[in-house]
Protein backbone atom coordinates (compact mmCIF):
# COMPACT_ATOMS: atom_id res chain seq x y z
CA UNK A 1 0.00 0.00 0.00
CA UNK A 2 1.15 3.67 -0.44
CA UNK A 3 0.45 6.01 2.58
CA UNK A 4 1.23 9.85 2.23
CA UNK A 5 1.91 11.60 5.56
CA UNK A 6 1.52 15.92 4.94
CA UNK A 7 2.89 18.17 8.08
CA UNK A 8 3.57 21.91 8.11
CA UNK A 9 -0.26 23.09 7.91
CA UNK A 10 -1.03 25.81 10.31
CA UNK A 11 -2.58 29.34 10.87
CA UNK A 12 -1.15 32.33 10.02
CA UNK A 13 -1.59 36.35 9.30
CA UNK A 14 -2.03 37.45 5.55
CA UNK A 15 1.52 38.06 3.83
CA UNK A 16 2.25 35.31 5.96
CA UNK A 17 4.23 31.85 4.74
CA UNK A 18 4.34 28.25 5.60
CA UNK A 19 5.64 25.19 3.78
CA UNK A 20 3.83 22.05 3.57
CA UNK A 21 5.33 18.70 3.06
CA UNK A 22 3.99 15.13 1.80
CA UNK A 23 6.02 11.95 2.32
CA UNK A 24 5.24 8.85 0.47
CA UNK A 25 6.02 5.39 1.22
CA UNK A 26 5.19 1.68 0.68
CA UNK A 27 4.97 -0.30 -2.06
CA UNK A 28 5.05 1.55 -5.10
CA UNK A 29 6.80 0.84 -8.57
CA UNK A 30 6.96 4.14 -9.83
CA UNK A 31 5.57 8.09 -9.24
CA UNK A 32 4.32 9.85 -12.39
CA UNK A 33 3.43 13.12 -10.31
CA UNK A 34 3.14 14.19 -6.99
CA UNK A 35 1.04 17.12 -5.98
CA UNK A 36 -1.14 19.11 -4.25
CA UNK A 37 -5.20 20.14 -3.60
CA UNK A 38 -7.21 22.13 -1.35
CA UNK A 39 -10.75 22.47 -0.50
CA UNK A 40 -11.91 25.59 1.08
CA UNK A 41 -15.28 25.70 2.72
CA UNK A 42 -18.41 25.16 0.52
CA UNK A 43 -16.07 24.55 -2.28
CA UNK A 44 -14.86 21.37 -4.75
CA UNK A 45 -11.61 20.02 -4.07
CA UNK A 46 -8.97 21.45 -6.51
CA UNK A 47 -5.75 20.96 -8.12
CA UNK A 48 -3.50 23.62 -6.99
CA UNK A 49 -0.16 22.50 -8.30
CA UNK A 50 1.72 19.27 -9.45
CA UNK A 51 5.51 17.96 -10.46
CA UNK A 52 5.82 15.20 -13.07
CA UNK A 53 8.38 12.26 -12.90
CA UNK A 54 10.14 14.51 -15.60
CA UNK A 55 9.95 17.71 -12.97
CA UNK A 56 7.51 19.88 -15.11
CA UNK A 57 5.29 21.76 -12.71
CA UNK A 58 1.81 23.77 -12.87
CA UNK A 59 -0.04 26.13 -10.78
CA UNK A 60 -3.57 27.16 -10.56
CA UNK A 61 -3.71 30.77 -11.79
CA UNK A 62 -4.64 32.06 -8.22
CA UNK A 63 -1.27 30.82 -6.59
CA UNK A 64 1.32 31.97 -9.64
CA UNK A 65 4.19 33.55 -7.98
CA UNK A 66 3.45 33.33 -4.53
CA UNK A 67 3.77 29.11 -4.31
CA UNK A 68 5.87 27.23 -5.02
CA UNK A 69 6.13 23.24 -5.64
CA UNK A 70 9.68 20.97 -5.30
CA UNK A 71 10.81 17.57 -4.48
CA UNK A 72 13.23 15.45 -3.10
CA UNK A 73 12.74 11.98 -5.32
CA UNK A 74 15.10 10.17 -3.62
CA UNK A 75 12.73 10.55 -0.56
CA UNK A 76 9.79 10.90 -2.37
CA UNK A 77 9.14 13.79 -0.73
CA UNK A 78 6.92 17.29 -2.01
CA UNK A 79 6.70 20.26 -0.79
CA UNK A 80 4.95 23.67 -1.25
CA UNK A 81 6.34 26.79 -0.38
CA UNK A 82 3.28 29.09 0.47
CA UNK A 83 3.93 32.33 0.15
CA UNK A 84 1.99 35.91 0.53
CA UNK A 85 -0.58 34.22 1.91
CA UNK A 86 -4.15 35.43 1.62
CA UNK A 87 -7.38 34.74 3.68
CA UNK A 88 -8.94 33.16 0.30
CA UNK A 89 -5.61 30.32 0.65
CA UNK A 90 -7.48 28.56 3.76
CA UNK A 91 -8.74 25.35 3.16
CA UNK A 92 -7.44 21.69 3.66
CA UNK A 93 -4.88 20.73 1.24
CA UNK A 94 -4.46 17.51 0.19
CA UNK A 95 -0.87 15.60 -1.03
CA UNK A 96 -1.89 13.86 -3.78
CA UNK A 97 0.54 11.00 -5.93
CA UNK A 98 0.11 9.32 -9.05
CA UNK A 99 1.66 6.58 -9.65
CA UNK A 100 1.59 2.37 -9.95
CA UNK A 101 2.44 -0.27 -8.13
CA UNK A 102 2.86 -3.00 -10.66
CA UNK A 103 5.06 -2.45 -13.70
CA UNK A 104 1.23 -2.47 -15.98
CA UNK A 105 -0.41 -0.74 -13.90
CA UNK A 106 -1.73 2.49 -16.08
CA UNK A 107 -1.67 4.95 -12.35
CA UNK A 108 -3.86 5.46 -9.53
CA UNK A 109 -4.09 8.36 -7.79
CA UNK A 110 -3.37 8.36 -3.37
CA UNK A 111 -3.94 10.75 -1.05
CA UNK A 112 -3.16 12.10 2.11
CA UNK A 113 -5.18 12.78 5.07
CA UNK A 114 -5.07 16.49 4.41
CA UNK A 115 -3.60 19.27 6.39
CA UNK A 116 -5.32 22.82 7.58
CA UNK A 117 -4.31 26.03 6.46
CA UNK A 118 -5.85 28.74 7.86
CA UNK A 119 -5.24 32.56 6.72
CA UNK A 120 -6.98 35.15 9.39
CA UNK A 121 -6.20 38.36 10.94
Amino acid sequence: QVQLVESGGGLVQPGGSLRLSCTASGSIFIIYSMGWYRQAPGKRRELVTFITNGGSTDYVDSVKGRFTISRDSAKNTVYLQMNYLKPEDTAVYYCNLKGSVVPADIGSDYWGQGTQVTVSS
